[in-house]
């Protein structure tokens, strides 16, 4: 009897009050992905762009908005969108890979990461990126590839919306879909459909395509996720239930007392299977964004731009009028030699990392063959991290205030890392 496949999948979290410990909004996502796949973290401010233009996305065109928010975001290198990300207005969002009973386009459409971007792009609340999102798959769809491989692999997707004041679940099947509002306490997703009864918003014809492809009789009670579960989920789904529970139990054993150290620290679990290290895949990115209720306070991001969370610094980001770029996360460009541009697609490959990632391989490998050297470098790197976190609590708290240098936070931390990896 065959193994079954290692999951494709990520996990995302939510804790907002009274499951947090402070009058804040804790966001946190694990993406996991091919193994050698880069993630690179990008900042794009915010832009005005003339009536009439299109915007490449990473398979199709679609009309650009005429305003885009500023955003940063944790993505994988070959691909236009993100798995996760934050806008300058303190919203975030992350997805997952879902299975439904709905046919998946064998087209190319707009992609889940696609869809991420788009809405943190265009949306100024967690509810107006659920509009966005739900728009677009109305318009264009989605579909095509999520991996960079010649073998197509597609999936449905199901979004975490969260902005300083309420989360919402997002769960769709092709065009239609789903979304429940969250606004007390504790909420994760991962690859299995969750919403069920509790419907907070629907696709106007949700109900009438259940009945007529025979899944609804109609009568009684309509559960999302029982009428619209895969038949033949793959194995990766039925083993993501696993860790999406094991995520549940993490979250709730800190109900009431979540803060982002406390994120990270369910990021970076293996035993659970949340922080994913299992064959031709594990966790490539990781984010945690704190989003103060009080308006006046800044969010704060923090995204690690290395695989293994466990291995990895999460380093902080704060929008300001003026962000440092940092192009030793960002991924060398091809262009159109591209093979993801190239027709027919990925046939062959590029190197696509960037020198944090480099820098971090190597570290990696020392740690494997040299324990305690690798001991004491993560050690080193948990300090720069917890006198990162010691910092922004001091921010938070009004211990200090917020000034200029803020811009630079990100582009410090990395500057930092590489010096300790040399």
């Amino acid at each position: 009897m065959a193994e079954p496949e290692p999951p494709l999948s990520c996990d995302c979290f939510v804790s907002l009050p009274p499951g947090s410990q402070d009058d804040h909004v804790i966001f946190g996502k694990n993406s996991d992905r091919p193994r050698d796949e880069v993630q690179e973290v990008l900042y794009y401010p915010a832009t005005s762009h003339p009536s009439g233009t299109m915007l490449e996305c990473t398979y199709i065109q679609i009309p650009q908005a005429e305003h885009t928010h500023a955003v940063v975001l944790s993505r994988p290198s070959w691909l236009w969108g993100a798995e996760m990300g934050a806008n300058d207005k303190g919203v975030c969002i992350g997805n997952e890979a879902v299975w439904t009973r709905e046919a998946i386009d064998p087209g190319e459409a707009l992609l889940g990461m696609d869809l991420v971007r788009l809405g943190l792009e265009r949306a100024d609340s967690a509810w107006g990126a659920v509009s966005v999102i739900t728009g677009l798959l109305e318009q264009h769809g989605q579909g095509g590839s999520c991996r960079e491989d010649p073998a197509p692999f597609s999936y449905h997707n199901s979004f975490l919306l969260v902005d300083r004041n309420e989360a919402w679940v997002l769960e769709t099947a092709g065009k239609l879909w789903v979304a429940q509002k969250v606004t007390e306490g504790v909420k994760n997703i991962s690859n299995a459909l969750t919403i069920g009864a509790d419907i907070s918003a629907e696709h106007p014809e949700l109900r009438s395509v259940a009945q007529a492809q025979g899944w609804w009789s109609g009568e009684g009670e309509f559960c999302f996720n029982e009428v619209f579960k895969s038949e033949n989920p793959p194995a990766r789904m039925e083993l993501a239930k696993k860790r999406y529970s094991g995520g549940t139990q993490l979250l709730q054993q800190h109900d009431g007392s979540v803060t982002a150290e406390v994120m990270m620290s369910i990021l970076r679990d293996k035993p659970s299977g949340i922080c994913m290290d299992s064959g031709g895949f594990r966790t490539t990115g990781s984010m945690v964004s704190i989003l103060p209720r009080d308006p006046s306070l800044p969010c704060i991001h923090f995204l690690t731009a290395t695989p293994d969370p466990s291995r990895s610094v999460f380093k902080p980001f704060i929008f300001s009028e003026s962000v440092t770029p940092v192009s030793r996360v960002i991924s060398p460009q091809y262009g159109p030699d591209d093979p993801v541009r190239k027709q027919p697609r990925f046939q062959s490959q590029v190197d696509r990392r960037h020198d944090l990632y480099k820098a971090h391989e190597g570290a990696l490998q020392t740690m494997e063959t040299n324990p305690d050297a690798g001991n004491a470098l993560t050690e080193i790197l948990r300090m720069l991290e917890g006198q990162c976190l010691t910092d922004i609590s001091a921010l938070l708290s009004g211990e200090t205030t917020a000034d200029e240098e803020l811009g630079d936070l990100f582009f410090d931390c990395v500057d930092t890392e590489l010096k300790f990896y040399q």
